[in-house]
């Protein structure tokens, strides 16, 4: 199943559905920025993650933006331009 990467950012009102949205996001992926997240997310991944985060926002007062940046294959760098200190995309390791 193929990946796809987006970058997933948040205006949320209340501080307790803040966290929520960003313990949520942080299972999901890298904190890039202030309530900014890059994901590499499968179909079923995805899915499952606006889920979670539709259940925990209000929808009157709270917003999730999904940018689909494309293949997760794909050189983000290549894809994220930055104006001042220049985007580095997380390296990720795994501990056993």
């Amino acid at each position: 199943m193929s990946r796809r990467r987006y970058l997933v950012t948040y205006d949320i009102s209340d501080d307790k559905r803040r966290t929520t949205v960003f313990k949520t996001l942080h299972g999901y992926g890298d904190h890039v920025q202030y309530s900014v997240f890059m994901c590499e997310l499968n179909r079923r991944e995805h899915i499952d993650l606006m889920s979670r985060l539709s259940r925990a926002i209000h929808n009157r007062e709270d917003q999730v933006l999904f940018v689909d940046l494309g293949l997760a294959e794909t050189d983000s760098g290549k894809i994220v331009g930055s104006l001042g200190k220049a985007y580095e995309a997380p390296t990720r390791t795994v501990v056993i």
